[in-house]
């Protein structure tokens, strides 16, 4: 089992190492080359993870719980990487589209009417439009930054579950009073009350944004 978590480990590491390259590929078939790359040793870490969920199951009971929390960082983990990858995608989608329509605006025939005194107001159209672009891009960067981090807090939320469960577990194999369970127990509201607090918070924050770029 530590050979397999020391394999999927290095392989998540090398792929949260080549998101840099992902940023700053300029071509197309660089992109799709980077892309398909690190896709490929996403779901090998998600099939590594998958067997070593398998594998923790027959670890000896007072080594389980401690390979289980492994596992379930080692998943998490994997979901960030994941996140920041479809973050760059989104970012590099959104300059596409942006360049996409400056060229469309630049290469615009214009025909001059009757009068043929129209001037056009190239640079102030330009600028409006660049403006409107630029907040488009903010409202989804920002979405995309709360989708994330709602993301984030969700699966915070489901490994504080399993620790919670992992602890209680360990507790009763150590024989620990009802007053520490009864400590855990509480620490463990107070933790929901934060998360739910949070992402309330996120979302009140995000409606706002939206109100005020809309």
């Amino acid at each position: 089992m530590e050979a397999l978590y020391l394999q999927n480990n290095k392989l998540l590491q090398e792929v949260q190492n080549n998101l840099g390259r992902l940023e700053r590929a300029h071509t197309a078939e660089e992109v799709t080359e980077i892309e398909n790359e690190l896709q490929a040793r996403i779901e090998d870490v998600i099939t590594g993870c998958d067997r070593l969920d398998i594998l923790v199951n027959k670890e000896p009971p007072n080594r389980r719980a401690s390979a289980k929390l492994r596992v379930d960082q080692l998943k998490y983990d994997c979901q960030h990487v994941q996140s920041a990858m479809r973050n760059i995608q989104s970012r590099r989608y959104t300059r596409e589209e942006d360049e996409r329509a400056r060229e469309a605006l630049l290469t615009t025939n214009f025909v001059a009417n009757n009068s043929s005194s129209t001037s056009i107001h190239m640079d102030a159209e330009l600028q409006q439009h660049q403006n409107l672009q630029n907040s488009h891009r903010q409202m989804d960067d920002l979405l995309t930054h709360g989708s994330s981090i709602i993301g984030n807090l969700r699966d915070q939320r489901g490994m504080l579950k399993g620790v919670h469960k992992k602890m209680l577990d360990v507790a009763n194999t150590l024989g620990l009073s009802n007053t520490v369970m009864r400590l855990i127990e509480r620490r463990t509201t107070q933790d929901k009350v934060i998360l739910y607090g949070g992402m309330v918070l996120t979302l009140v924050i995000m409606f706002f944004i939206w109100k005020y770029f809309a």
